[in-house]
């Protein structure tokens, strides 16, 4: 996959594949994730309980363990976002303590884990 081409961020399936797709900040979803969250959220109750894709109980385990590696590259386009988005507030000026705290860390744990990019 080429760096220009999106892919939703859910199914992993490239925007060539699906009708739209949709960007938010560091994501995207196609309109079929969409239709299923939808759909998932239609069919809730009104009971808090563990969320599961649906979509799960048909795929065979070998059919799953293939879906791992486009999970795992979404992981890794997830964290070149992260980075992009740290630089760009560096670059901005702003500090590695309210970096940190956006993050939900401390501020030399970000520093660390961000600061090689500087």
């Amino acid at each position: 996959m080429t760096t220009l081409e999106l892919a939703c961020s859910f199914c992993s399936k490239p925007s060539t594949d699906v009708e739209k797709i949709v960007a938010g900040p560091g994501v995207y979803i196609c309109n079929e994730c969409v239709a299923l969250a939808t759909m998932v959220i239609e069919s809730s109750t009104d009971t808090p309980s563990v969320p599961r894709v649906p979509i799960w109980e048909s795929l065979t385990d070998d059919v799953m363990l293939s879906h791992i590696p486009r999970v795992s590259a979404h992981i890794d386009r997830s964290e070149t976002e992260l980075r992009s988005w740290v630089q760009e507030l560096r670059r901005r000026g702003v500090t590695w303590i309210r970096i940190g705290e956006s993050l939900g860390i401390a501020r030399q744990s970000a520093w660390e884990r961000f600061s090689s990019e500087e």
